[in-house]
Protein backbone atom coordinates (compact mmCIF):
# COMPACT_ATOMS: atom_id res chain seq x y z
CA UNK A 1 0.00 0.00 0.00
CA UNK A 2 3.05 2.30 0.01
CA UNK A 3 2.09 3.80 -3.37
CA UNK A 4 -1.38 4.87 -2.19
CA UNK A 5 -0.75 6.71 1.06
CA UNK A 6 -4.05 7.67 2.66
CA UNK A 7 -7.16 5.72 1.65
CA UNK A 8 -10.08 8.00 0.86
CA UNK A 9 -13.78 7.41 1.39
CA UNK A 10 -14.14 6.65 -2.33
CA UNK A 11 -11.35 4.07 -2.15
CA UNK A 12 -12.97 2.40 0.84
CA UNK A 13 -16.44 2.42 -0.73
CA UNK A 14 -15.22 0.65 -3.86
CA UNK A 15 -13.06 -1.76 -1.87
CA UNK A 16 -15.93 -2.71 0.43
CA UNK A 17 -18.26 -3.19 -2.54
CA UNK A 18 -15.84 -5.60 -4.22
CA UNK A 19 -15.10 -7.53 -1.04
CA UNK A 20 -18.84 -7.93 -0.44
CA UNK A 21 -19.31 -9.08 -4.04
CA UNK A 22 -16.52 -11.66 -3.69
CA UNK A 23 -18.00 -12.96 -0.42
CA UNK A 24 -21.35 -13.84 -2.01
CA UNK A 25 -22.02 -17.45 -3.04
CA UNK A 26 -21.76 -18.22 -6.73
CA UNK A 27 -24.86 -17.68 -8.82
CA UNK A 28 -24.96 -19.24 -12.28
CA UNK A 29 -27.47 -16.65 -13.47
CA UNK A 30 -25.33 -13.75 -12.18
CA UNK A 31 -21.66 -14.71 -12.58
CA UNK A 32 -18.90 -12.48 -11.22
CA UNK A 33 -16.28 -12.07 -13.95
CA UNK A 34 -13.00 -10.21 -13.48
CA UNK A 35 -11.44 -8.62 -16.58
CA UNK A 36 -8.04 -7.09 -17.28
CA UNK A 37 -5.55 -6.60 -20.12
CA UNK A 38 -1.93 -7.61 -20.57
CA UNK A 39 0.53 -6.57 -23.27
CA UNK A 40 3.11 -9.15 -24.34
CA UNK A 41 6.12 -9.02 -26.66
CA UNK A 42 6.54 -11.38 -29.59
CA UNK A 43 10.14 -12.64 -29.72
CA UNK A 44 11.87 -14.73 -32.38
CA UNK A 45 15.13 -16.63 -32.02
CA UNK A 46 18.08 -14.87 -33.66
CA UNK A 47 19.65 -18.28 -34.27
CA UNK A 48 18.05 -21.70 -34.42
CA UNK A 49 18.10 -23.31 -30.94
CA UNK A 50 19.65 -26.71 -30.31
CA UNK A 51 16.87 -29.20 -29.65
CA UNK A 52 16.41 -30.87 -26.29
CA UNK A 53 17.89 -34.36 -25.89
CA UNK A 54 17.75 -36.94 -23.12
CA UNK A 55 19.57 -35.43 -20.17
CA UNK A 56 20.21 -32.11 -21.95
CA UNK A 57 17.78 -29.16 -22.02
CA UNK A 58 17.14 -27.09 -25.14
CA UNK A 59 19.84 -24.51 -25.74
CA UNK A 60 19.14 -21.11 -27.23
CA UNK A 61 21.13 -17.99 -27.96
CA UNK A 62 20.67 -15.13 -25.50
CA UNK A 63 19.99 -12.76 -28.41
CA UNK A 64 16.48 -12.51 -29.82
CA UNK A 65 14.54 -10.53 -32.43
CA UNK A 66 11.53 -8.41 -31.46
CA UNK A 67 8.46 -9.11 -33.59
CA UNK A 68 6.02 -6.57 -32.19
CA UNK A 69 3.47 -6.81 -29.39
CA UNK A 70 0.00 -8.21 -28.81
CA UNK A 71 -2.69 -7.45 -26.27
CA UNK A 72 -4.44 -10.13 -24.24
CA UNK A 73 -7.88 -9.57 -22.73
CA UNK A 74 -8.27 -11.97 -19.81
CA UNK A 75 -11.61 -12.69 -18.14
CA UNK A 76 -11.92 -15.12 -15.24
CA UNK A 77 -14.93 -16.30 -13.28
CA UNK A 78 -13.14 -17.10 -10.00
CA UNK A 79 -15.81 -19.32 -8.44
CA UNK A 80 -16.86 -20.93 -11.72
CA UNK A 81 -13.39 -22.04 -12.79
CA UNK A 82 -13.80 -20.52 -16.23
CA UNK A 83 -11.48 -18.16 -18.05
CA UNK A 84 -11.70 -16.54 -21.49
CA UNK A 85 -8.68 -15.05 -23.24
CA UNK A 86 -8.79 -12.98 -26.44
CA UNK A 87 -5.69 -11.84 -28.33
CA UNK A 88 -5.84 -8.56 -30.24
CA UNK A 89 -3.41 -6.24 -31.98
CA UNK A 90 -4.57 -3.29 -29.87
CA UNK A 91 -6.46 -2.63 -26.65
CA UNK A 92 -8.58 0.35 -27.67
CA UNK A 93 -12.24 0.87 -26.93
CA UNK A 94 -13.32 -1.04 -30.05
CA UNK A 95 -11.35 -4.10 -28.91
CA UNK A 96 -12.69 -3.92 -25.34
CA UNK A 97 -16.29 -3.52 -26.50
CA UNK A 98 -15.91 -6.52 -28.81
CA UNK A 99 -14.53 -8.61 -25.93
CA UNK A 100 -17.44 -7.69 -23.64
CA UNK A 101 -19.86 -8.49 -26.48
CA UNK A 102 -18.26 -11.94 -26.75
CA UNK A 103 -18.64 -12.52 -23.02
CA UNK A 104 -22.27 -11.39 -22.95
CA UNK A 105 -23.51 -12.95 -26.19
CA UNK A 106 -21.44 -16.13 -26.31
CA UNK A 107 -19.67 -17.17 -23.12
CA UNK A 108 -22.44 -16.15 -20.67
CA UNK A 109 -25.38 -15.95 -23.04
CA UNK A 110 -27.70 -17.76 -20.59
CA UNK A 111 -26.86 -15.48 -17.65
CA UNK A 112 -29.49 -12.98 -16.55
CA UNK A 113 -26.86 -10.46 -15.46
CA UNK A 114 -23.06 -10.38 -15.48
CA UNK A 115 -21.02 -8.59 -12.83
CA UNK A 116 -17.84 -7.33 -14.52
CA UNK A 117 -14.93 -6.26 -12.30
CA UNK A 118 -12.63 -3.85 -14.16
CA UNK A 119 -10.15 -1.08 -13.44
CA UNK A 120 -10.52 2.59 -14.36
CA UNK A 121 -8.95 2.53 -17.82
CA UNK A 122 -10.74 5.06 -20.02
CA UNK A 123 -11.97 2.33 -22.41
CA UNK A 124 -13.97 0.60 -19.65
CA UNK A 125 -16.86 3.05 -19.35
CA UNK A 126 -20.32 3.18 -20.88
CA UNK A 127 -19.52 6.07 -23.21
CA UNK A 128 -17.17 3.80 -25.17
CA UNK A 129 -20.01 1.38 -25.86
CA UNK A 130 -22.15 4.24 -27.14
CA UNK A 131 -19.29 5.43 -29.36
CA UNK A 132 -18.67 1.97 -30.84
CA UNK A 133 -22.16 0.44 -31.01
CA UNK A 134 -24.49 3.42 -30.94
CA UNK A 135 -26.75 4.24 -28.02
CA UNK A 136 -29.52 1.78 -28.84
CA UNK A 137 -27.28 -1.27 -29.31
CA UNK A 138 -25.14 -0.28 -26.32
CA UNK A 139 -28.24 -0.02 -24.13
CA UNK A 140 -29.39 -3.52 -25.16
CA UNK A 141 -25.98 -5.00 -24.41
CA UNK A 142 -25.34 -3.20 -21.11
CA UNK A 143 -28.74 -3.91 -19.56
CA UNK A 144 -27.27 -7.34 -18.71
CA UNK A 145 -23.97 -5.95 -17.37
CA UNK A 146 -23.12 -4.39 -14.01
CA UNK A 147 -19.67 -2.80 -13.85
CA UNK A 148 -17.74 -2.84 -10.59
CA UNK A 149 -14.68 -0.57 -10.64
CA UNK A 150 -11.61 -1.09 -8.49
CA UNK A 151 -10.34 1.91 -6.54
CA UNK A 152 -7.50 3.86 -8.13
CA UNK A 153 -4.15 2.14 -7.46
CA UNK A 154 -5.91 -1.04 -6.35
CA UNK A 155 -5.36 -3.61 -9.09
CA UNK A 156 -4.81 -6.15 -6.28
CA UNK A 157 -8.59 -6.18 -5.84
CA UNK A 158 -9.14 -7.51 -9.36
CA UNK A 159 -8.75 -11.29 -9.43
CA UNK A 160 -7.97 -11.13 -13.15
CA UNK A 161 -4.50 -10.06 -12.00
CA UNK A 162 -4.09 -13.45 -10.28
CA UNK A 163 -5.11 -15.30 -13.44
CA UNK A 164 -2.79 -13.19 -15.58
CA UNK A 165 0.03 -14.10 -13.21
CA UNK A 166 -0.70 -17.81 -13.73
CA UNK A 167 -0.90 -17.31 -17.50
CA UNK A 168 2.44 -15.50 -17.51
CA UNK A 169 4.20 -18.22 -15.51
CA UNK A 170 2.67 -21.23 -17.24
CA UNK A 171 2.43 -20.07 -20.84
CA UNK A 172 4.06 -16.75 -21.70
CA UNK A 173 7.43 -17.18 -19.96
CA UNK A 174 9.24 -18.08 -23.21
CA UNK A 175 9.82 -16.82 -26.72
CA UNK A 176 6.69 -16.78 -28.85
CA UNK A 177 7.54 -15.61 -32.37
CA UNK A 178 4.19 -14.54 -33.83
CA UNK A 179 0.53 -13.99 -33.02
CA UNK A 180 -0.48 -17.35 -34.53
CA UNK A 181 1.83 -19.23 -32.15
CA UNK A 182 0.63 -17.09 -29.26
CA UNK A 183 -3.00 -17.84 -30.15
CA UNK A 184 -2.35 -21.58 -30.30
CA UNK A 185 -0.40 -21.76 -27.03
CA UNK A 186 -2.82 -19.58 -25.08
CA UNK A 187 -5.81 -21.55 -26.40
CA UNK A 188 -4.22 -24.82 -25.24
CA UNK A 189 -3.48 -23.32 -21.82
CA UNK A 190 -7.05 -22.04 -21.52
CA UNK A 191 -8.52 -25.45 -22.43
CA UNK A 192 -6.42 -27.19 -19.79
CA UNK A 193 -7.33 -24.69 -17.07
CA UNK A 194 -11.04 -24.78 -17.93
CA UNK A 195 -11.13 -28.58 -18.16
CA UNK A 196 -9.60 -28.77 -14.69
CA UNK A 197 -12.09 -26.12 -13.41
CA UNK A 198 -9.30 -24.16 -11.73
CA UNK A 199 -10.96 -21.70 -9.38
CA UNK A 200 -9.58 -18.83 -7.30
CA UNK A 201 -10.21 -18.90 -3.57
CA UNK A 202 -10.44 -15.32 -2.33
CA UNK A 203 -10.16 -15.10 1.47
CA UNK A 204 -9.48 -11.38 2.07
CA UNK A 205 -12.52 -9.86 3.80
CA UNK A 206 -13.70 -6.41 4.85
CA UNK A 207 -12.60 -7.23 8.38
CA UNK A 208 -9.12 -8.09 7.09
CA UNK A 209 -9.02 -4.78 5.21
CA UNK A 210 -9.99 -2.78 8.30
CA UNK A 211 -7.43 -4.57 10.44
CA UNK A 212 -4.53 -4.28 8.00
CA UNK A 213 -5.27 -0.95 6.31
CA UNK A 214 -7.27 0.94 8.93
CA UNK A 215 -4.41 3.26 9.90
CA UNK A 216 -4.37 4.54 6.28
CA UNK A 217 -8.07 5.50 6.22
CA UNK A 218 -9.11 9.10 5.78
CA UNK A 219 -12.12 10.00 7.92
Amino acid sequence: MWCVGLLTQEYRRRMYELLELYAQPRRVDEPVVCVDEKSTQLLRHSRAPIAMRAGTPMRQDYEYVRSGTCNLFVAVEPKGGRRTVSITDHRGKTDFVAFVQHLVNRVYRSARRIHLVVDNLNTHFGKCFNDVLGKSAARRLLRRVVFHYTPTHASWLNMAEIEIGVLSRQCLDRRLPDSQTLQSEVAAWQRRRNSAHRTIEWTFTRQDADRKLGHHYVS
